[in-house]
């Protein structure tokens, strides 16, 4: 009978993944075998493993770049990393490799840019797409790095307001975006994105304050999904509408020559996970062409904003499991030694579904269990698949610890679980792990924070 930990893994799933293998009944995640990691260090403990950063842009960028070859499309790409997915310094000088552009969403990000710009990380030929709803500090950092020369440095206007903001604060002309205000869809609580400025005051918008400007030159067009790049009708539909728009004021407005279409590649939630790049990136362009010949427009340099693309599949969470509570007939618990909601409060906020497996034991029986956090909230627990309503994992046993791995963990939990701050029941941020590799292939591991200490928690709250 075939009922371990692994043959449960090998009968659901095509197993073994690219990144997901068991040699010796111990998990391998990217060839970096966990088992070793977690003797060297413990857990809780949060990993990065950085090449997988590089991967995801080059294949980006491969998939476009083919996609425009395939029907001769006259326009450029170029791939612009979100810095609110992750802010760490570690994050982006992996990611400033691959020859990419930044898009920032506040004031601080801008700071951040100056930052890598004194440590020769970045130039100022780099395209700095700014957006976002802007504050009158964000708007003076936007103008102070565009007054000192960064000439592609490009301000998307979420709203008509901003051209007054900027008029006051420029002292050298700059290109421009315009942010369009999606639809959303049916299943959201509002219909129109909060952000962007509307389809039917485009056109009025540019010819009443950009048009005889002499400080600006519009040279964007901007639209984003919240729910990302899919193959539904949803998704067609405004991007046809974009294109369209982009086709009306293209017409009358020469500079513009770039249409800037957000950001939205998912990444594996699952070991289920389907989804065809090739097929999205090669409709998008043939979609977009097609329009653009249609209305007898030259086709638009294309820009994309991918975040948790980039640094998504690039994180890992272990945590062990510290003993089993039988609540009821059917509720077995795991106890972690961490938290879900402090470590990854994407799961407690919009119930987010992360690739979750055992670490170890995967040669023994396998039992259903809900996994529980150590605060006292009741929210802070994880008993759901993307792909199922249940976990499986392997029974315990007291002479050997059960780890379990939550994966593709590296965008966002960080910064919206407040790195470095106060966490829920002052339960301490994890220690957190680079992993890279040597120029022989060889990977090898460095320290980027310690577990949060009691100290530095009572020098926040006063004490």
């Amino acid at each position: 009978m075939k009922n371990k930990y692994i043959d449960l893994i090998e009968q659901t799933f095509d197993f073994p993944q690219p990144e997901f293998k068991v040699p010796d009944n111990f998990l391998y995640f990217n060839d970096i075998p966990l088992m070793d990691v977690i003797k060297q260090y413990g857990t809780p403990l949060k990993i990065t493993y950085l090449p997988k950063i590089s991967q995801n842009i080059q294949k980006a960028k491969r998939l476009f770049n083919v996609a425009m070859a395939k029907v001769d499309y006259k326009g450029d790409y170029n791939y612009c990393y979100c810095t609110k997915s992750s802010h760490f310094a570690f994050v982006l000088e992996e990611a400033l490799k691959n020859d990419i552009h930044i898009e920032t969403s506040s004031a601080f990000d801008i700071n951040l840019i100056e930052e890598l710009y004194s440590q020769g990380l970045i130039n100022k030929d780099k395209w700095i797409i700014c957006n976002g709803f802007k504050k009158k500090s964000y708007v003076d950092n936007i103008a102070g790095l565009i007054n000192e020369g960064w000439k592609n440095t490009i301000p998307v206007f979420d709203n008509m307001r901003e051209v007054d903001m900027f008029d006051e604060a420029l002292e050298k002309p700059c290109r421009i975006g315009i942010r369009i205000a999606a639809e959303e869809q049916p299943k959201f609580e509002f219909y129109t994105s909060r952000l962007g400025i509307r389809y039917s005051d485009i056109i009025s918008f540019y010819e009443q304050k950009i048009k005889d400007n002499k400080l600006y030159e519009l040279k964007m067009l901007h639209f984003f999904i919240n729910t990302g790049i899919s193959d539904e009708a949803y998704y067609w539909n405004e991007l046809s509408k974009c294109v369209n728009v982009y086709c009306d004021l293209k017409k009358i407005c020469p500079t513009l020559d770039s249409l800037n279409i957000g950001g939205g590649f998912p990444i594996k939630n699952s070991l289920q996970f389907n989804y065809d790049y090739e097929y999205m990136a090669e409709e998008i362009i043939a979609q977009i062409k097609s329009i653009c010949v249609q209305r007898d427009v030259q086709e638009p340099d294309i820009y994309t904003e991918f975040g948790s693309f980039t640094v998504g599949e690039s994180g890992a969470v272990i945590y062990s499991i510290l003993g089993e509570k039988q609540q009821n007939d059917r509720e077995r618990w795991y106890m972690i030694d961490g938290s879900f909601i402090t470590n990854l409060p994407d799961t407690w906020a919009i119930k987010q579904r992360f690739v979750q497996m055992a670490v170890n034991r995967w040669d023994c029986e396998y039992q259903r269990v809900m996994l529980g956090g150590l605060t006292c909230d009741s929210g802070d627990y994880y008993n759901s698949e993307a792909h199922a309503n249940a976990i499986f994992l392997p029974k315990l046993d007291p002479e050997e610890t059960l780890y379990v791995g939550f994966f593709h963990t590296g965008a966002y939990q960080e910064s919206i679980s407040g790195y470095g701050g106060i966490q829920h029941c002052l339960q301490p941020a994890p220690k957190h792990i680079i992993i890279d590799r040597d120029e022989n292939g060889e990977y090898y591991t460095r320290l980027f924070s310690k577990e949060q200490g009691y100290r530095p928690m009572l020098r926040i709250l006063g004490y």
